[in-house]
């Protein structure tokens, strides 16, 4: 089955998006005649200009994010013989909620996320859900209307609250342009004999280190967690971890590293243990095939003191 191209741009409305698509359609290096199928599932106040495009393969569909189906994208890819796809995902919507219908052959390529300056902390204050949704899985955002001299600070947290492999592009009304080059470094020390990771960065620590699970290979880690139980390696493992908090209470989740430990049976579920572990990195269940963490317990402390807050946030 061939692979198509599929090539995001999300961000609220009125965020620059058209304007990016339609420069970059009329770029030769971009559009060098490849048939390309456009779905705008929101519409601005800016209009394409088909007019301009070196060639003349690009098709455009307007549609509805909440209702479209995987029968009509696959029937709009076989009408036009589309051979990638660019869309303009709608701000208000969840970009996953879309990509699950998705014809299969389609593969997301690239994400990119625009954020006017002028309005996004706003919309973060208002709506962070919707925020974080389009932050998470982009690649890179672009952060424009800015004035030369502002304080990017603001919005370089916001971008690494969500990832800290998202490229960060900062778009001046100057018409200048210059990538994040903010280092942020980790409130724990990796090169320590033992990693040692405080409550409020448990959320950090466990997102850095299944992102780059090989940066954490053959180091020694010590942390506060819950133990949780795995279902499919009830003998010798279980899976401590946190409660954390991305952006809002509905998205809660529990987020554990299995671990290796001969005396797992005699654990409680959701009791407090301080664990000092080592990592590797190896393939899991729990990774859905991918490369993560997997920890070997040097020790386990039971009846440790509950860590406070419980939740914790990036």
């Amino acid at each position: 089955m061939q692979q198509i191209p599929v090539y995001s741009f999300t961000g609220f409305l009125d965020s620059g998006k058209t304007k990016f698509i339609q420069e970059t359609l009329e770029d030769e290096r971009f559009n060098a005649g490849e048939r390309t199928l456009v779905l705008l599932f929101e519409e601005g106040e800016e209009e394409y200009d088909l007019s301009t495009y070196p060639h003349k393969n690009v098709f455009i569909e307007v549609l509805d994010q909440q209702t479209v189906t995987t029968k009509q994208l696959t029937a709009l890819q076989k009408k036009y013989k589309a051979e990638r796809v660019v869309c303009e995902l709608n701000g208000m919507q969840q970009v996953g909620d879309l990509y699950m219908r998705f014809p299969e052959a389609w593969v997301v390529a690239q994400e990119v996320m625009f954020a006017d300056a002028t309005t996004i902390m706003a919309y973060n204050a208002n709506m962070r859900n919707l925020v974080m949704d389009k932050l998470v899985g982009a690649q890179m955002v672009v952060f424009n209307r800015l004035e030369k001299g502002a304080d990017i600070m603001p919005f370089h947290k916001l971008a690494r609250a969500a990832s800290r492999r998202i490229d960060i592009l900062y778009d001046y009304t100057d018409g200048s342009t210059e990538f994040d080059e903010i280092e942020d470094p980790l409130p724990f020390d990796i090169n320590a004999p033992v990693i040692c990771v405080n409550d409020d960065d448990y959320a950090l620590w466990y997102r850095d280190c299944t992102e780059e699970p090989e940066k954490y290979n053959g180091k020694t880690v010590c942390f506060k967690a819950q133990v949780a139980m795995l279902r499919r390696d009830k003998n010798g493992m279980f899976a401590p971890g946190r409660f954390v908090m991305t952006c809002c209470v509905d998205d809660i989740q529990f987020c554990g590293i299995p671990c290796r430990y001969d005396r797992a049976s005699e654990l409680e579920s959701r009791s407090w243990v301080m664990v000092t572990a080592k990592i590797t990195a190896e393939r899991h269940k729990l990774y859905k095939g991918d490369m993560g963490p997997v920890l070997t317990a040097i020790r386990v402390d039971k009846d440790a003191e509950p860590a406070v807050p419980d939740v914790c946030t990036f």
